[in-house]
C-alpha cells in the first residue's frame, strides 16, 4: 500500500502539519500522485525549495499547467531567502490548475513533536488535513523533543522537563482526523503506535517514511 492511499488522499486541497517529516510526506506524495494526476506541491509558510522537482518562481497559471504537462508534479513558490515561501497566487487558484495540492502548512525545525502558536497553522481554504508525529519524540522531554517547548508544556498543564507520553502527544493533535505516525522503525515504536492510536479519536497510520513502508493503519 501506497502513503497516499493509507492516509486517502484526495483530490483537492491537503494540508501537512505537525512534526518533523512533513517534506519527506510532501514529496513522497507527490511522486505517489503524479502516477494518477496532476500535483502541485507548495507550502503557505516557509520551506527549502525541493531539489528533486522542478521550482516554478514567479509563475502564471499557463506556465504553472504547461509546467505540469511536461512533468506532472511542480512546486509552486516565491523566494524569501534561501528558503521558498508560499506562491504568487492563493492555494485555491493553484486547485483549479492540478488534480492535487499539497501544501506544508507549519513549520517544526525537524523535531517529530509541535505544539502551535496562534498564528499557525496556516491551512488553506478546503484543505482536508494530515498531521504529521515523529515517534522518536515519545519518551523523550518535551524540550528535546518539541517544537514550541513552552507551549507545549503549558497545554499539558506540566513543565518542558515531562517525559512525552503516547497520551500527551495524542492531547496535542489540535487538527484533522488523520495522524501519520512516523518513524515507526522498532517493535517499541510500533507499539507507541498502537497506544497513541488507543487515545487519539481518528485514524492512525503507523508508517516509517525512511523505509516506506506502512506498518499497521487504525480506524476509529
Amino acid at each position: 500500500m501506497t502513503f497516499s492511499e493509507a492516509l486517502d488522499i484526495r483530490p483537492g486541497i491537503t494540508a501537512l502539519i505537525g512534526g518533523g517529516g512533513k517534506t519527506t510526506l510532501m514529496m513522497t506524495l507527490a511522486g505517489e500522485l503524479k502516477e494518477r494526476g496532476s500535483v502541485i506541491i507548495c507550502t503557505t509558510t516557509r520551506i527549502y525549495p525541493p531539489k528533486d522537482m522542478e521550482v516554478l518562481l514567479n509563475a502564471d497559471k499557463d506556465g504553472i499547467a504547461e509546467a505540469l504537462r511536461l512533468y506532472g508534479a511542480v512546486c509552486v513558490g516565491e523566494m524569501c531567502g534561501e528558503k521558498l515561501g508560499p506562491p504568487n497566487m492563493g492555494v485555491l487558484e493553484l486547485a483549479c490548475l492540478a488534480d492535487y495540492v499539497i501544501a506544508e502548512a507549519d513549520g517544526a525545525k525537524g523535531l517529530p513533536l509541535k505544539a502551535h502558536a496562534g498564528h499557525e497553522p496556516v491551512i488553506p481554504d478546503r484543505a482536508r488535513v494530515i498531521y504529521t508525529i515523529g515517534a522518536d519524540g515519545i519518551g523523550k522531554t518535551i524540550a528535546e523533543a518539541a517544537h514550541r517547548p513552552e507551549l507545549y508544556a503549558g497545554r499539558l498543564n506540566t513543565d518542558t522537563g515531562h517525559i512525552i507520553t503516547t497520551e500527551d502527544a495524542a492531547k496535542m493533535v489540535d487538527y484533522g482526523d488523520t495522524v501519520l505516525f512516523n518513524k515507526a522503525e522498532s517493535k517499541g515504536d510500533i507499539q507507541n503506535g498502537k497506544r497513541f492510536a488507543e487515545y487519539f479519536g481518528g485514524t492512525t497510520v503507523i508508517a516509517s517514511l525512511k523505509d516506506l513502508q506502512i506498518k499497521e493503519i487504525i480506524r476509529k
